[in-house]
């Protein structure tokens, strides 16, 4: 069975040699001074590596049982629930006055990592949660704030979100599901939701349901979409529970993975629905909701790549295959471990590189939340809203391929379940399709974020690039960071430039790049968070740091990713200037 262990000094080393959060200014940061943060990501260490993780499996075995109308989780949860919630691990960021603790996000998605890599399918209940949690405090009324967070922060209750019907998913304006107004002022909510993460289970007294519908009589299309609770029971005057709503499961789907969360079909037949935020404007509340949940879609991306790569590194250590071609390595034993072969090699630091730059670039995403919810930073704002489906698609894209590299060290074993490795790759599948495919992610990167504010957040990025070049290309050590860098950079400007020729007078030159736009810039991003990573442990090195092999480490493995990854960006360029004629020239008759 795989096991798990907590990166915490990797993610002390984002928090505090890279981003330096504590002397960062924001407000709420100067409490993340890195005893504070090593003491709460040792207590979530724990807590994942003791009861989360040896779960991870017995989740995938079991599944989610559906009888008799009632959802049945697997064996162990109801149990690890209770010790997350005892240890108020959903409301780290949350506000004091709804049971929260206030605390930074940065903060919050470094423990989610954890958690994440530790059971994905398990952390999803607190995930969809938090959520909705945050879409209510954004949008909600008083009432509704004071009626159901205090319950969902301390995890009695729990949450889920409704978006996609069986007749539509990416494409909402399709959407059937109806609202009908009632004279108290409530609404009656009629439709059929599916693949709804968490949709029910046995874990919580309650679930609250944020569902998209239309009311009769709006406007057509995705401009007539309102947003609704829809509590699984209803909430009386006082708080206690009153009578089951008219919302109900259908069935629990057969999934290729994250077989331990409930996946439901959800009917709903006249049940009671508040209305949140303002009428046919739910798709606002929900993008609240949704781009959370897409940052954290691209952590669970390198999470689930993360204790692959932890078990992947283990068998190449003590896994005898063949002779080092250079001179025996073993020679007490029949052959030497599989690191010493070049090949596995290549496979591990694909790996490592990639999981530790992603790591870098969410938790800085994390940063720039916190930036533009505790600041109001506008540019912060436009920069993350950039950045989250580069967050996103890249890093799950990247994620699932390097979930199959670890299964590919094991050989053989990786394709035997007792092994475990199939089911970091399984469920890491699903990152590349849920809370919008991939393919979506970079139509909504080329085709509404670049040109968000006249351009002005692209151009902000690539301004920070030059900046961090300029004043790092001479310092010593730097020059073989920066210059991959430098070149990344100029093929990310040189696919915008590219666009911007060519994609007024013909969009599809642009759509048809938008998949190796989004990947050039997720290498690029990558690229800046290495460079980033080199000039902290440079920094270290200098002053004398006692762990200097972790420093070293970091240097080597910075090396590696400009040498062998950056370079990628070119290829991406290549295939986004060849346009659109070698993708859309062949009838559709003729595929």
């Amino acid at each position: 069975m795989p096991t798990y262990t907590a990166p915490t000094k990797d993610l002390q080393f984002v928090l505090h040699d890279v981003l330096n959060v504590s002397q960062s200014g924001v407000p709420g940061f100067d409490e993340l001074e890195a005893d504070f943060t090593g003491a709460v990501l040792d207590e979530a260490g724990k807590l994942a590596a003791d009861v989360l993780a040896p779960l991870n499996a017995t989740g995938d075995q079991e599944g989610c049982r559906f009888e008799n109308g009632v959802v049945y989780t697997p064996k162990g949860f109801k149990e690890a629930f209770e010790q997350v919630k005892e240890g108020g691990w959903n409301g780290l960021d949350i506000p004091e006055e709804f049971g929260g603790q206030n605390l930074p996000y940065t903060l919050a998605t470094a423990v989610g990592e954890i958690m994440v890599s530790a059971n994905m399918a398990f952390n999803m209940y607190q995930g969809l949660t938090h959520g909705a949690i945050s879409a209510i405090l954004a949008h909600g009324s008083d009432d509704q704030k004071a009626t159901y967070l205090p319950k969902m922060v301390s995890l009695d209750w729990t949450g889920t979100m409704n978006l996609t019907e069986p007749h539509c998913g990416t494409d909402l304006g399709l959407m059937r599901t109806k609202a009908e107004p009632q004279d108290d002022g409530s609404y009656k909510v009629t439709g059929q939701k599916i693949f709804i993460s968490a949709g029910d289970h046995d874990m919580s007294d309650n679930v609250i349901h944020l569902v998209l519908a239309k009311i009769p009589g709006g406007p057509e299309g995705i401009k007539g979409i309102s947003l609704f609770i829809v509590p699984k029971f209803l909430v009386n005057d006082d708080g206690s529970l009153g009578e089951r709503n008219g919302v109900s499961v259908g069935k629990i789907e057969e999934k290729m993975g994250i077989h331990g969360n409930s996946t439901c079909v959800m009917n709903y037949d006249g049940a009671t629905g508040y209305m949140i935020g303002d009428m046919h404007k739910g798709m606002r509340a929900m993008f609240t909701m949704m781009n959370e949940a897409r940052l954290g879609v691209g952590l669970q991306g390198y999470a689930q790549a993360e204790a692959a790569y932890q078990n992947a590194l283990a068998y190449a250590l003590d896994r005898l295959q063949g002779r080092d071609v250079t001179g025996v390595k073993n020679p007490d034993g029949p052959a030497d471990p599989l690191i010493v072969h070049p090949d596995i090699r290549r496979n591990l630091m694909d790996q490592k590189s990639f999981v530790e730059g992603a790591r870098a670039f969410t938790i800085w995403g994390a940063s720039l939340i916190d930036k533009a919810h505790r600041e109001g930073d506008k540019d912060a704002e436009g920069l993350i809203s950039l950045m989250t489906p580069v967050i996103k698609g890249f890093q799950t894209d990247k994620g699932f391929e390097m979930c199959v590299a670890a299964q590919q060290v094991y050989g053989g074993h990786g394709y035997i379940e007792e092994w475990g490795m199939s089911q970091f790759a399984r469920d890491a599948r699903i990152t590349q399709i849920y809370e919008g495919a991939n393919g979506v992610q970079a139509l909504d990167l080329v085709g509404r974020k670049l040109a968000a504010d006249g351009g002005k957040h692209v151009m902000a990025f690539f301004e920070m690039v030059k900046t961090f070049c300029k004043e790092n290309g001479d310092v010593d050590g730097m020059a073989e960071f920066v210059e991959p860098l430098k070149k990344a950079s100029k093929d990310l400007q040189a696919a915008g430039m590219f666009f911007m020729q060519n994609g007024m007078k013909n969009p599809n030159a642009a759509l048809a790049g938008s998949y190796d736009f989004m990947h050039l810039f997720g290498h690029t991003c990558l690229g800046l968070m290495w460079a980033r990573m080199a000039k902290a442990s440079l920094a270290a090195l200098a002053g004398g740091a006692s762990d200097a092999a972790f420093y070293e480490t970091k240097l080597t493995t910075a090396r590696y990713y400009m040498a062998r990854q950056l370079p990628a960006t070119a290829m991406h360029l290549a295939r986004i200037e060849s346009g659109a004629d070698p993708v859309m020239t062949l009838e559709a008759a003729n595929f």
